[in-house]
């Protein structure tokens, strides 16, 4: 009898440990509110210009800081717009695992309308006032209604609408271009540094092909603005990064397979990047290329006379003008100033040229402008006060 109880009081603490050892094996990892808030690291303008031709043009690339939630997680990051100060209605902009987002022109003309923002001269509603962002940073992808999260400070943007039919204002592109010994501009930021091409199709994708030096000590980054070494872009691990995101200066891009001709593609939004080599053996080398066209003058006067661009010493196949002011209409590009060899393309700004292409359209304002014979890729790039 005795023997029985003391079985089943064994059998029933084996039962009883058994339950304990399996609920101590589901740990949980307990993320806290970071002590700190989440805080925007791009400069903004003084004022943003909105109208309704620019509608699909970014506004602004907002980037921020990576919170730290004590944990390892994946952090869900909201974009948030607001009216007032308060965000008494917030409007969810962006939602996005990344530390940055662009937000259009009509996102912001979204808002201001909300805001009782217009230019109708038939209201006595204001053309311009302030409009307000945040981020907010929450742990994980699906947004829990009780996960930790911090909210930035909030930063407010002075907006101004134009009035319908007005003057359409220039838009606000990114640029990047190349420094580093493996280029023409060595390592000096300000030194004419060759700028790569914008797809004028998605504003995150460059294109360059062009002559590189080689070897191992041979390198390069690409630069957002001339004459800052912030923001630059490079590789991480391997991977296209860029010090805003990082925190730091990302590594070089490396040319090892030596001197030569390669072409470089870069997505700062999915941080992307190839740089395979060119065959450049071959192509025709000219001595002259101009820009011709009624947006050289303002008036037809300008299809009878060529402004000729310099030529790159570093690269024969690279062409530019340092700066020329150019005016609503078209131009071309046209080599030994006739028309036997001439590249066009229906995109502002920048594109792809093709031989006996469309007139490229072109907008008044100053630029500074780049022409590549190897490949028709062109950069208009307005020069801003």
């Amino acid at each position: 009898m005795n023997k029985n109880i003391l079985k089943l009081t064994m059998v029933f603490f084996a039962i009883f440990a058994f339950n304990a050892c399996s609920d101590d094996d589901e740990i949980t990892f307990t993320a806290q509110t970071p002590p700190d808030q989440i805080s925007f690291t791009n400069e903004f303008l003084s004022e943003y210009l909105l109208s309704s031709q620019t509608a699909s043009n970014n506004a602004e690339r907002f980037t921020w800081e990576a919170p730290d939630f004590g944990v390892p997680t994946p952090i869900t990051y909201q974009l948030e717009g607001s009216t007032d100060f308060e965000f008494t209605e917030p409007v969810n902009l962006v939602e996005t695992s990344n530390q940055q987002a662009s937000v259009s022109v009509g996102q912001l003309l979204n808002l201001a309308e909300s805001a009782g923002l217009d230019n109708d001269p038939e209201t006595d509603n204001p053309d311009s006032g302030d409009l307000f962002f945040r981020v907010r940073a929450l742990i994980g992808t699906e947004n829990a209604e009780n996960s930790p999260e911090t909210i930035s400070e909030i930063t407010t943007l002075t907006v101004s609408i134009l009035a319908a039919g007005g003057e359409e204002p220039l838009p606000v592109l990114p640029n990047l271009y190349l420094v580093g010994n493996a280029t023409a501009a060595n390592w000096d930021n300000n030194n004419n540094n060759f700028p790569m091409v914008r797809n004028p199709e998605n504003e995150n994708v460059f294109t360059y092909t062009g002559k590189f030096l080689g070897g191992d000590t041979n390198e390069f980054k690409l630069l957002e603005n001339r004459g800052s070494w912030q923001p630059q872009w490079g590789l991480q691990d391997g991977n296209l990064d860029s010090s805003e995101d990082l925190g730091n200066d990302p590594g070089s891009f490396v040319i090892s397979e030596g001197e030569g001709y390669y072409t470089l593609e870069v997505d700062t939004e999915n941080k992307t990047s190839t740089l395979v080599s060119f065959e450049e053996a071959g192509s025709e080398t000219y001595t002259t290329i101009g820009i011709i066209g009624f947006g050289t003058t303002g008036n037809d006067d300008g299809w009878s006379q060529d402004i000729d661009m310099t030529q790159s010493s570093f690269d024969p196949h690279i062409w530019y003008i340092s700066e020329i002011e150019l005016f609503d209409g078209e131009v071309k590009f046209r080599a030994e100033n006739d028309w036997g060899t001439n590249w066009g393309s229906g995109t502002e700004f920048s594109g792809s040229a093709s031989i006996d292409g469309p007139n490229i359209p072109t907008r008044a304002a100053t630029y500074e402008v780049w022409f590549n014979d190897l490949t028709g890729n062109y950069n208009l790039i307005p020069i801003q006060d």
